[in-house]
């Protein structure tokens, strides 16, 4: 199977946890899509979607599936999304499409969070990738100070504005020993609105698309 057959089969493992009467928190992505796809079958049997993007907003839309705002939502008993990089312990680097505030907004407000990648997002340590971390725009240069002051090489995603109305910085070459305490470090530097890093709340169940198959942590 190519990668694209992989985020398929792990996006359709991920439609079995979707029960009847649930109202289903949906994330952004590649892989995500197949699960909207899928989720278009279930459209009738939900109570509805809260989405984490405007993209997604507009597709589930467009597959006629029930859109909800999260703050009409007493309950959320699932949520659904992908990730750039997942490691055995369920910590996660999102932020990739750039949704990450949004992301870790509903990821928090949820019961369950299950994360769906393929086999190529799983990593031993993460930070193989660059850690996105959403910026207001007047705080560009003093964040990216800060965070080259902690060994990371900061560079902005050019021509790309979050729903949300800021920037994202791609920090690159950060060392994450530690996600959980980074984390929360990154989000001590006024003028940072969220950061990639989703280990203090971190996914509940972790889908993997393998050759072999789907595989969960833990």
């Amino acid at each position: 199977m190519n990668q694209e057959d992989l985020k398929r089969v792990v996006a359709r493992e991920a439609l079995g946890h979707v029960l009847s009467g649930m109202i289903v928190g949906v994330g952004t992505g590649s892989t995500i899509n197949y699960f909207i796809d899928g989720l278009a079958e279930l459209k009738d049997q939900i109570k509805g979607t809260v989405a984490s993007s405007q993209v997604s907003a507009e597709r589930l839309k467009q597959r006629g599936i029930p859109l909800l705002d999260l703050n009409e939502v007493n309950e959320l008993p699932i949520y659904v999304d992908g990730a750039d990089e997942a490691d055995d312990q369920l910590r996660l680097i999102k932020g990739g499409g750039g949704a990450l505030t949004r992301e870790k907004i509903v990821a928090s407000a949820s019961s369950e969070f299950i994360c769906i990648v393929d086999e190529s997002k799983l990593v031993k340590s993460l930070g193989v990738r660059p850690l996105p971390v959403e910026v207001i725009p007047m705080a560009r240069n003093y964040v990216a100070d800060a965070l080259t002051a902690l060994g990371g090489r900061p560079v902005e995603r050019k021509g790309f504005i979050t729903d949300n109305g800021n920037l994202i910085l791609d920090v690159h070459d950060l060392k994450i020993t530690d996600p959980v305490s980074l984390e929360a470090e990154l989000d001590h530097i006024v003028g940072i609105v969220c950061n990639g890093l989703f280990a203090r709340r971190p996914a509940d169940l972790l889908l993997v698309g393998t050759e072999a198959g789907v595989i969960s942590f833990p």
